[in-house]
């Protein structure tokens, strides 16, 4: 009589051990793919964010460089009315393409209108 399992019971034991040890390693493997996935996501998210508030901070710049130099030149010699119309078309026109927030634009509005 035969004691134990015998060759092909511990052939048979140590394949189930190994096709559960691979599906093991295969679903963490998975599991770490999907969140270097989505760490690789939102680190693009941040950058692109980064880089809008960078343009963003540039456009006030040059913005506040063009009217330090309209400020700076010698008046124009059109009527006051008109320049002051064609300024605040223009503040305008900076805040509907963003450039301008709210506060900005009301800032820059009552300075054109008090001045």
């Amino acid at each position: 009589m035969r004691r134990g399992r015998g060759v092909l019971g511990t052939m048979a034991t140590t394949a189930v051990i190994a096709g559960t040890a691979t599906a093991t390693s295969r679903a963490i493997s998975n599991r770490g793919d999907a969140r270097q996935a989505a760490q690789q996501q939102e680190a693009a998210a941040q950058q692109a964010a980064f880089q809008s508030q960078a343009e963003m901070q540039q456009m006030k710049q040059e913005m506040a460089a063009m009217q330090a130099q309209q400020a700076s030149a010698a008046p124009p010699a059109t009527a006051p009315s008109t320049d002051l119309t064609a300024k605040l078309e223009r503040l305008g026109q900076l805040k509907t393409s963003g450039v301008l927030t709210d506060e900005e634009f009301a800032a820059a509005k009552s300075k054109l209108l008090s001045g």
